[in-house]
């Protein structure tokens, strides 16, 4: 039995010996062209754009919340940049979205037992409160719902703490995925949400029936970070909803259960826009020039829009910077792709992937459009350098994309990982049969800090990660465009 066993041994560890030369050669055999990747490294590197694109979206454009005037401005903005490189066909495409949301003022102050500001922010889409109200706060968060509807009327008007004083947090990052080699975990870390007695969804419907003044509810972030996303189809009659600090949060329910003379002084005002319910995704390309090949289409894209509280630095104006450079240093080399190679940056990814859904609803309806998609290139998920890309269990696209990343290890490449990836723009595509992809970046103090946060400012990016992911993406999408056959799919 033992000799037998060692055998079997023997077998597998052979016939893995076999399979590991096969990929081998398989990745040997995948052509690349060694003389464009030195002109894309020369021209991404020696000359970058990178610096400008990036602190133009986060100092100076700054939040891009999704159907916004800020957001339509960085639209704008990069439609211009797209024309000026001289990139075919730029243009902007719409899709139904929902009313336009800005915040305009907002405070947020303890006044007694002593003057502090405290640091929150209003949920996007929150509506205005009634001007500024002041008063001390009422403490629901141990409350029944009985409990609730007995203050009746105390209700009318008030500051509510709504829930209990925060001590469950995100405390570590997702692994990095890109480290080691065995198989990875993906996927974005569980949030903790704020802890009442009642659920919070019937502790605010209470409240909008009572007519409170604003609700109140701690971040599950520590040390002053503040996640703070929010609900396009929030009610124009719902109760205001501020997010605070849990620290903060966390002694104003001490101090009101205390018994102590607390009062707070709260002003939203926020302006909602009705006049157009579309926000619009942002397109050019540099056509394809083979007779044969040239209607199929190398799609590179990031998502434009971010949440509202920072600049959208590390979520995602790394990412559309890095798209942009990689088709500006394409178009600065005057290339000539075999294939299309399409750049898109997506509005409307944090509330569900809505730009990027609409665009393969209206544009990927029959297997014929989906067969002319080689493949789409995505960067969205951590920040800094690209290290590889999650290959949505494809292992046929694996093989040849192990052959591109060879040549950027120098530059910071790790490898791509077979496991797939959700919640990003390239999930629409994979879900159509398209082989979809997207970057392997770094997660230190991204879920904990940076991701949805307040804390999520230009400071949180190296601008050399972001010139080498723009040259990762030329790469690739130069390697895509001009390999014989498209990207192979896996249904």
């Amino acid at each position: 039995m033992r000799l037998a066993r060692i055998g079997i041994f023997m077998l597998l560890a052979a016939a893995g010996v076999v399979i590991g030369l096969l990929q081998t050669e398989a990745t040997a055999q995948e052509p690349v062209d060694a003389a464009m990747i030195a002109r894309i490294r020369a021209e991404g590197l020696d000359h970058s754009a990178a610096s400008d694109l990036f602190y133009t979206l986060t100092d100076v454009l700054g939040p891009r919340l999704s159907g916004s005037p800020a957001y339509d401005k960085a639209a704008r903005w990069a439609l211009d940049r797209f024309r000026q490189w001289g990139l075919a066909n730029p243009h902007l495409e719409p899709f139904k979205f929902g009313p336009a949301w800005t915040l305009e003022k907002f405070t947020l102050e303890m006044t007694a037992p002593r003057y502090m500001p405290l640091e929150g922010y209003a949920a996007a889409w929150s509506p205005s409160t009634t001007g500024v109200l002041t008063g001390t706060p009422v403490y629901v968060g141990d409350s029944t719902i009985e409990e609730i509807d007995a203050l009746g009327s105390r209700l009318r008007g008030a500051i509510v703490l709504t829930a209990r004083p925060q001590t469950e947090f995100l405390r570590k990052d997702r692994p990095e995925p890109s480290e080691g080699a065995g198989p990875v975990q993906t996927g974005n870390p569980p949030f903790p949400g704020p802890s009442s007695r009642t659920p919070q969804r019937e502790i605010l419907a209470r409240l909008q029936r009572y007519g409170a003044g604003v609700a109140l509810a701690p971040s599950a972030t520590q040390h002053g970070t503040v996640r703070v996303q929010g609900n396009r189809e929030t009610s124009p009659d719902a109760v205001p909803t501020l997010v605070l600090a849990a620290e903060q949060y966390n002694m104003l329910v001490r101090l009101a259960k205390a018994g102590q003379p607390l009062k707070l002084r709260v002003e939203v005002g926020a302006r909602f826009t009705q006049d157009r319910l579309d926000s619009d995704n942002v397109l050019a390309e540099i056509p394809g020039t083979d007779p044969v090949l040239k209607d199929e289409v190398v799609l590179v894209g990031a998502h434009l829009d971010s949440w509202h509280t920072a600049t959208g630095a590390t979520d995602n104006a790394d990412a559309v910077s890095a798209a942009m450079e990689a088709m500006r240093i394409l178009a600065a080399l005057h290339a000539s792709p075999r294939r299309t190679i399409r750049v898109a940056l997506w509005g409307g990814e944090e509330q569900g992937m809505v730009g990027s859904r609409a665009w393969v609803a209206q544009h990927l309806g029959d297997q014929a459009a989906r067969d002319r998609i080689a493949v789409y290139l995505n960067d969205d998920p951590g920040t800094g350098k690209t290290y590889g890309f999650y290959m949505e269990n494809n292992a046929a696209a694996k093989q040849i994309f192990d052959a591109w990343l060879a040549p950027l290890t120098d530059l910071g490449m790790r490898r791509n990982v077979i496991e797939g990836i959700g919640s990003t723009d390239h999930v629409p595509f994979v879900q159509a049969g398209v082989p979809a992809f997207t970057t392997i970046k770094d997660f230190e103090n991204y879920d904990v800090r940076t991701r949805h946060t307040n804390a999520d400012f230009a400071d949180a990016v190296k601008i050399e990660d972001v010139r080498q992911s723009a040259v990762v993406l030329a790469v690739f999408a130069w390697q895509a465009a001009m390999r014989d056959q498209r990207i192979p799919r896996t249904h």
